[in-house]
C-alpha cells in the first residue's frame, strides 16, 4: 500500500470512529434525559443504541491495530490519536451513565416505596 492510500485509509477510519463515538454520546445522554423522567424502556433503548455505535468506532480502531501487528506501518497521524482519545472518553462517559441510570433506578424506586 502506498504511502498516500494509508493516509487516506487513516483519515477515513478517524473519522469514522469520530462519528460512531459521537453518535454514540449523543444516544447515551438521550438515554440520560430519558431516565431522569423515568422513561427506562426508552432509556435502555437508547443505551443499546449507544452500545452499537461505540462498537462500530472500536471495531474501526481495532483494524488499523491488527493491520499495524501485521506489519503495516502507518505514520504518525494527530487525527487517528484524536479519534482514539474520543474513543476511550466517550466509552468512559458511556459507562458513567450506564452507572448514573442504575442509580436513578434505585433513587426512583426509593422514592415510590417511601412514597406508598
Amino acid at each position: 500500500m502506498e504511502k498516500s492510500t494509508k493516509s487516506k485509509e487513516l483519515i477515513s477510519v478517524s473519522m469514522q470512529i469520530i462519528m460512531h463515538a459521537g453518535n454514540s454520546k449523543n444516544l447515551a445522554s438521550s438515554a440520560f434525559e430519558a431516565a431522569k423522567t423515568k422513561n427506562f424502556k426508552k432509556a435502555q433503548e437508547q443505551i443499546d443504541s449507544a452500545r452499537s455505535e461505540i462498537t462500530s468506532a472500536h471495531n474501526a480502531q481495532t483494524n488499523i491495530i491488527q493491520s499495524e501487528a501485521k506489519g503495516v506501518v502507518y505514520d504518525y497521524s494527530p487525527l487517528f490519536a484524536h479519534a482514539q482519545d474520543t474513543l476511550m472518553t466517550i466509552s468512559s462517559e458511556m459507562n458513567n451513565i450506564e452507572r448514573m441510570i442504575e442509580v436513578l433506578k434505585i433513587l426512583f424506586e426509593k422514592e415510590e416505596n417511601y412514597n406508598e
